[in-house]
């Protein structure tokens, strides 16, 4: 092994050492099953912002402090979490997803995207907002089209047309 590897190697130990504050007993920390994932809940979020969860095979009573593979924020808190452990250790959870809530309505329509780069599509049941500050672009399901802002600027190179059933200016 080359002297940069070694160093690697000797940093990520090290990095490993510093995240656990006493190191786990046998008797104390019992390693989990090392097939499968454990269903837990986030249940808040610490001093510092750690990511605190439980789950059934907690034997501590505690909430546990848990890394994530995932952002998380409060809104999130309550809901259902998949969790792995480092090592099978009960101690040291990872969150690596959240248990997304079954639809009643069916699925939602996904977001086409077309792969030639020609075209982008977005579907939605009901509308679609663009918003950037204080303006706006709705598309509405009856087939409006909301154009809102403080400035709107109509500009081209060629013919700009308005057309419909009828126009109103002012």
């Amino acid at each position: 092994m080359n002297a940069n590897a070694e160093t690697s190697l000797e940093m990520y130990r090290n990095n490993i050492e510093s995240r656990s504050t006493q190191p786990p007993s046998p008797e104390s920390n019992p390693r989990l099953a090392p097939t499968g994932v454990v269903v837990g809940v986030l249940c808040g979020f610490g001093e510092e912002k750690e990511v605190l969860v439980n789950f059934p095979e907690n034997q501590s009573g505690h909430l546990v402090k848990a890394r994530s593979t995932i952002v998380l924020n409060s809104t999130d808190v309550g809901k259902e979490v998949v969790l792995a452990f480092e090592c099978g250790l009960p101690a040291k959870p990872i969150v690596i997803g959240c248990i997304q809530p079954q639809s009643v309505h069916g699925p939602v329509t996904p977001v086409e995207i077309k792969v030639d780069g020609q075209q982008l599509t977005f579907a939605a049941e009901k509308e679609i907002v663009l918003r950037c500050g204080k303006a706006s672009i709705t598309l509405t399901r009856a087939g409006k089209v909301l154009i809102n802002g403080e400035y709107l600027l109509s500009r081209s190179s060629g013919v700009n047309r308005i057309k419909g059933g009828s126009v109103q200016i002012n």
